[in-house]
């Protein structure tokens, strides 16, 4: 039997992100699609004035938003990011996500070797 890498979305089906995670009010939702010493793929959902406080990675970090619009703070430096736009938050900068609205971001980190 083949091992799965990436888990929790179904395969050979074409899918739009946005759906694969859902708003819940008060609250900040993620869904793991895989995750490994190499690299963590994960969907957010974040309801309007939540977020994730300021934190540290190992990895370099990009956040693609999805769906409306959220605050990224990566050091001292804020930047508003839309659906459609991405960021870069590199390894070992404190960074955090504030949701001034409704807003979806997939997560993608890159862990060194």
């Amino acid at each position: 039997m083949q091992k799965n890498f990436i888990k929790n979305i179904d395969f050979s089906t074409a899918l739009t992100l946005t759906d694969l995670v859902a708003y819940q009010p008060g609250q900040v939702v993620s869904k793991t699609l895989a995750q490994n010493p190499a690299v963590s793929l994960t969907l957010f959902a974040f309801d309007q004035g939540e977020e994730i406080s300021s934190h540290e990675s190992n990895g370099d970090a990009m956040v693609i938003a999805l769906d409306g619009e959220g605050e990224i703070t990566v050091g001292s430096e804020k930047h508003v990011v839309k659906a459609g736009q991405t960021i870069v938050m590199p390894a070992k900068t404190p960074h955090a996500v504030y949701a001034s609205q409704q807003f979806k971001m997939f997560l993608v980190v890159v862990f060194p070797n």
